[in-house]
């Protein structure tokens, strides 16, 4: 018997690499070379990250959406600091925890009616601000 799979954009896990992008890949997988972000393709990619945002910008490659999310967190939270989320939002229900267990930071979900904030329900869960006993609000 044979399955029908639906295509869906549901997750970067759901579908195979792009043409393009497997013979980018394949054309770079020749040779050996230094490993762990020391190697040319690496430095090629820094090299067009600066170009286009400027030399202090830095780039973090990951594997997935769920790794991009959190590394993107990281890079804007200390562990006392707290994100403001729409209750709804992929980092607050998708990511598996990953976003508070590997930031140390705290999500604020909040009840949205259509997983939209306002500025008044920002302001409403802006809370804490200098108070050592809460987590400090830091990213929207």
């Amino acid at each position: 018997m044979k399955v029908k799979i639906l295509k869906s954009f549901a997750s970067d896990n759901y579908a195979g690499v792009h043409s393009e992008v497997m013979a980018a890949m394949a054309a770079v997988n020749d040779g050996h070379a230094v490993a762990y972000g020391d190697d040319p393709t690496t430095d090629d990619v820094r090299e067009l990250i600066k170009a286009e945002f400027g030399a202090n910008a830095e780039m973090f490659i990951v594997f997935n959406g769920t790794g991009a999310n959190v590394i993107a967190l990281q890079s804007a939270l200390r562990p006392w600091e707290n994100v403001i989320c729409s209750q709804m939002a992929h980092i607050n229900v998708d990511e598996s925890g990953a976003p508070e267990r590997l930031t140390g930071s705290k999500l604020v979900a909040v009840p949205t009616p259509d997983g939209k904030l306002t500025p008044a329900m920002i302001r409403a869960a802006y809370t804490g601000a200098g108070d050592q006993h809460h987590t400090q609000p830091k990213v929207v």
